[in-house]
């Protein structure tokens, strides 16, 4: 249902899939959203294009609003790879795109949270039986507050969950129509740093939020040496990152259309850093795909496992 939502947004990607075959074998086409800060700054620097211009492969940056459309994307040929959070992968594979995971970015617990204004009265998760609070339907946040209420002895029934993108949250939390607000960086550090919100409990002890690499199958079986090369150069970037932060928030900022003090914030809640898939990892998106067909928001039980690369050879592109 989610992707049938899409076909209209999607139908002009059906058009650029086919225009863009016969290039397709010689240009890496990255499905990016402007909220990934390290794909933005690799983007703005031209590091990538340097590096695979040995092979003879150019770069084409496809930018999506959000990582359901990216998916889509990927499913339909426009986009060769992509990065995205915890569950967007997993609504692609119950609808049935093909896609692999090839690789994901260090848990960052705490660039996830649930906030309520500066003044409120609530304390504490268990506090938020009965009210009012706002997330994004399916996202990685909705598996946050899932697994906090658990964690308070309580089920997602017991809070009234009021289902928002983003921005519309954001503005329903400061007008006081929702008593708290489940959100992910960079807009949580906007709404600290901008209207003083207070954290009730990030991801730590909770959830992992693990963002993940996915690429078309083929493209992915075809081509490991193109993703190896952007696996070493998404680590360096994401070296230099870490070692100047600051700096790397002056870029990305107006990229982002934030002020550089919020990127910053939220940049250091993030590890950084692509690491080939690993089981254990495959096993926690198992968990969130389990915990997402519990609370009916996929139609059908999935294995990850069966969306995991094939070959020993593409393995190893990610070390």
């Amino acid at each position: 249902m989610l992707f049938r939502s899409l076909l209209r947004w999607t139908a002009p990607l059906l058009i650029a899939a086919t225009s863009l075959h016969a290039s397709a074998q010689t240009t890496l086409r990255i499905g990016f959203q402007k909220s990934a800060s390290l794909l933005t700054l690799q983007k703005s620097s031209g590091s990538l294009e340097k590096k695979l211009a040995p092979l003879g492969v150019s770069v084409k940056w496809v930018e999506f609003p959000a990582g359901p459309q990216l998916l889509e994307g990927l499913n339909v040929g426009a986009v060769d790879v992509g990065f995205v959070g915890e569950a967007p992968p997993i609504f692609a594979q119950a609808a049935g795109a093909q896609f692999v995971y090839i690789g994901y970015d260090p848990a960052a617990p705490e660039a996830e949270a649930i906030v309520v204004p500066k003044d409120s009265s609530i304390k504490s998760v268990a506090e938020l039986k009965g009210k009012k609070v706002a997330l994004n339907k399916g996202s990685n946040v909705h598996y946050l507050i899932v697994k906090a209420l658990e964690k308070q002895g309580l089920k997602f029934s017991d809070v009234q969950a009021v289902y928002l993108p983003p921005a519309d949250a954001r503005a329903a939390f400061e007008r006081g129509a929702v008593d708290a607000w489940v959100i992910w960086d960079p807009f949580l550090a906007a709404v600290e740093k901008q209207s003083g919100a207070r954290v009730l409990a990030d991801g730590r002890g909770i959830v992992n939020n693990y963002a993940y690499y996915l690429a078309e199958r083929g493209y992915a079986e075809k081509q490991p040496q193109v993703i190896r090369a952007l696996f070493e150069d998404t680590q360096a970037q994401a070296n230099y990152l870490k070692a100047n932060t600051k700096a790397a928030a002056t870029v990305i900022a107006p990229l982002q259309g934030l002020e550089p003090d919020v990127v910053e914030k939220s940049l250091t809640r993030y590890q950084f850093g692509v690491k080939p898939l690993t089981p254990a990892v495959a096993a926690e998106q198992q968990k969130i795909a389990d915990t997402f067909h519990a609370l009916g928001l996929i139609p059908k039980s999935i294995r990850v496992a069966d969306a995991l690369p094939g070959t020993a050879k593409l393995a190893e592109a990610g070390k």
